[in-house]
C-alpha cells in the first residue's frame, strides 16, 4: 500500500516552516492521540497518529526533508537508502553526487552553518616611550555586531525566518542529469537555508549593524614595529550566531627625536665641540631614564662609540636588556669672529713640523700612504 504524501498528511504546504509543521503536527496529535480515542475508533486513531508522527519526524529534519522533496518516499526509506535504486544501496547518481558535491563545496548531510565572525586589524602608532615602558590606551574600532532588535536572525522582532523552500533548509540544491548530480548553494537563501519574509528594520535583514566600539588596550613594555596584539572576541560578530571574530592591534612605533632602536639597544647621536674632543671633560647625555653623565676622554675622535649598559630596551619576549649606544660627532666651529681665527692660526702653526705625527697621527699617517701612492703610479 502506498504512503500518502507527508504533507497532504499534515495538511500543510510544501514550503511550510518549522512552527506550521509544529503547530500541525500538534493539532492531529491531540485529536488522534490513542489514549484520546475510545470504542471501534481507537485503531483508525492509531493509525493517523503513526501516520502523523512519521510524517513530522520527516519534514521537521532538513535533512529528510530535503532527501524526501528530491526522492519522495524512497529518499528517506532506511531499506532502500536516500536516492537508492530498486535494488538498494546507493546508484549511480547517489555516487557521482558525492564526488562532485565535495568539488563544487557541496557534500552530504550539509545545510546552513553558523560562520565566524571576520578578523579585524586596527593600526596603532606609538611614540618610543609608550612602546618601552609600557601604556594603557583606548581605540575606537567601527565593528558589525550582533543586532540587538533581532538577536541576530535578520527578521522583525517577533517574527522567525522561515525554512527556504527551494532548498528546505539544507541550504544547498541538487542539480542533476542523467547519472550526474551536483550539488550548489541554493540561489534563493545563498546557502543560509532559511530566507526572511519580513526583514528587521534595524539590520535590513543582516542580522548585524555598524557600531563604534570603545577598547582598551593594554600595550605590554618593550613592544615595536610590527609586533600585534590580540583580542580575542573583539571581532566582528558571527553570522547565524556563529562565534565572534578577534581583532588585531598592529603596531606602528613613530620615528624618535633623538633615539633610533635596533631590537633591544638604542642608539643616538653626540655632538661635541672640538676642545671637549681634543682636552675631555665630562657631558651630560639623554636617556629613557633622564641624564646622565658621559665622560669623554682626550683625543676623542668622531665616530667613537659610547656603550651605557642596561639603559637600551627591555624586549617584550623576555631577555636582558638592551644597552645604549651614543656615536660621537665632533663639531667644526662656525662664524668665528676674527680673533677666534687668529688663535686657531697660531694654534695650528704649534702642531706643525715634528710634532704633527704625534697630534695628528690619523692626517699624517693618510699623508704618508697618499705620497707612497703617486711614488708607485709614477706621478
Amino acid at each position: 500500500m502506498s504512503k500518502r504524501d507527508y504533507y497532504e498528511v499534515l495538511g500543510v504546504s510544501r514550503n511550510a516552516s518549522e512552527a506550521e509543521l509544529k503547530k500541525a503536527y500538534r493539532r492531529l496529535a491531540m485529536k488522534y492521540h490513542p489514549d484520546r480515542a475510545t470504542g471501534g475508533d481507537g485503531a483508525q486513531a492509531e493509525s493517523k497518529f503513526k501516520e502523523a508522527k512519521e510524517a513530522y519526524e520527516i519534514l521537521s529534519s532538513a535533512q529528510k526533508r530535503a532527501a524526501y522533496d528530491q526522492f519522495g518516499h524512497a529518499g528517506v526509506d532506511p531499506s532502500m537508502g536516500a536516492g537508492a535504486g530498486p535494488g538498494g544501496g546507493a546508484n549511480f547518481s547517489d555516487i557521482f553526487g558525492d564526488v562532485f558535491g565535495d568539488i563544487f563545496g557541496g557534500g552530504r548531510g550539509g545545510g546552513p552553518r553558523a560562520s565566524r565572525g571576520a578578523d579585524l586589524r586596527y593600526n596603532l602608532q606609538l611614540s618610543l616611550e609608550e612602546a618601552v615602558v609600557g601604556t594603557s590606551i583606548k581605540i575606537q574600532v567601527p565593528n558589525r555586531v550582533e543586532c540587538s532588535q533581532c538577536g541576530g536572525s535578520g527578521a522583525r522582532k517577533g517574527t522567525q525566518p522561515s525554512t527556504c523552500g527551494t532548498c528546505g533548509g539544507m541550504g544547498q540544491v541538487r542539480m542533476q542529469q542523467g547519472f550526474f548530480s551536483v550539488q550548489q548553494t541554493c540561489p534563493r537563501c545563498h546557502g543560509r537555508g532559511t530566507v526572511i519574509e519580513d526583514p528587521c528594520p534595524a539590520c535590513r535583514g543582516q542580522g548585524r549593524v555598524e557600531e563604534q566600539k570603545t577598547l582598551s588596550v593594554k600595550v605590554p613594555a618593550g613592544v615595536d614595529t610590527g609586533d600585534r596584539i590580540r583580542l580575542a572576541g573583539e571581532g566582528e560578530a558571527g553570522e547565524l550566531g556563529g562565534p565572534l571574530g578577534d581583532l588585531y592591534v598592529q603596531i606602528h612605533v613613530k620615528p624618535h627625536q633623538i633615539f633610533t632602536r635596533e631590537e633591544a639597544n638604542l642608539f643616538c647621536e653626540v655632538p661635541i665641540c672640538f676642545t671637549a674632543a681634543a682636552l675631555g671633560g665630562e657631558m651630560e647625555v639623554p636617556t629613557l631614564d633622564g641624564k646622565v653623565k658621559l665622560k669623554i676622554p682626550s683625543g676623542t675622535q668622531t665616530d667613537k662609540m659610547f656603550r651605557m649598559r642596561g639603559k637600551g630596551v627591555k624586549p617584550v619576549r623576555g631577555g636582558p636588556q638592551g644597552d645604549l649606544l651614543c656615536r660621537v660627532v665632533v663639531e667644526t666651529p662656525v662664524d668665528l669672529t676674527e680673533r677666534q681665527k687668529e688663535l686657531l692660526a697660531e694654534f695650528d702653526e704649534t702642531l706643525q713640523g715634528n710634532s704633527a705625527k704625534k697630534h695628528s697621527p690619523h692626517s699624517t699617517g693618510w699623508v704618508d700612504g697618499v705620497k707612497k701612492f703617486f711614488e708607485n703610479m709614477g706621478f
